[in-house]
């Protein structure tokens, strides 16, 4: 096993580890067992939220301290942060054809899901192609704000705030959906290290 392959070989372990603990979730009253994919999907969305925010602070430290290792780092973080972010709206549909009998595309908030999917993913192609430090950092520090801007001012529909898991009172359910947050940020991490290992291979290659 190489260094390269670790990481990833253990973010693939951490995910099978965090599909099996779904799987049996404790289920909800009102939604039943269908409240298991809900919990998946809201452990992927903010694992990709807090993927977005550390590539920013990456990028600034790294434009701050001009240091090539908080550039690599933003740029692995914020591919953890798209991949999380793209796989999380195939669990947003199942969670909503599972529990409302349908798909409610025109949602504001899944809407915005859509266009910083596209976006995002097309952002990251681009900082990918064009390879340089400074401007994978900037993308980064720009996207997250836009993101978070926009999500703020968007229309809850099928959202409503606070979190209806940690407003349930049910001290089960809070813990094990921190639970799979904190496995989720996990496999994220190991996902990012071998994304900063493979870059760093590549730089030393050439």
């Amino acid at each position: 096993m190489t260094k390269i392959e670790s990481p990833f070989i253990v973010f693939l372990f951490i995910v099978g580890v965090i599909a099996f603990m779904a799987f049996l979730g404790p289920e909800e009253k009102s939604l039943g067992a269908n409240v298991r994919i809900v919990y998946l999907h809201g452990a992927w969305v903010l694992t990709a939220e807090i993927a977005f925010f550390a590539a920013a602070l990456a990028g600034l430290l790294g434009l701050l301290l001009r240091k090539d290792i908080f550039h690599t780092w933003s740029a692995a973080l914020g591919r953890t942060g798209i991949f999380f972010w793209l796989t999380y709206l195939p669990l947003s549909l199942y969670a909503m054809q599972a529990n409302w009998n349908g798909l409610f595309l025109a949602e504001p908030r899944f809407r915005l899901a859509m266009i910083f999917a596209i976006t995002g993913l097309l952002l990251q192609l681009g900082l990918w192609l064009f390879d340089i430090p400074w401007l994978i950092s900037l993308g980064n520090i720009l996207y997250i704000i836009t993101l978070r801007i926009s999500f703020a001012t968007a229309q809850n529909v099928m959202h409503p705030p606070p979190s209806p898991i940690f407003k349930s009172g049910n001290y089960f359910i809070i813990g094990f959906f921190i639970g799979l947050n904190l496995l989720a940020w996990i496999a994220g991490f190991f996902l990012t290290y071998w994304l900063v290992e493979k870059a760093k291979s590549k730089n030393s290659a050439i």
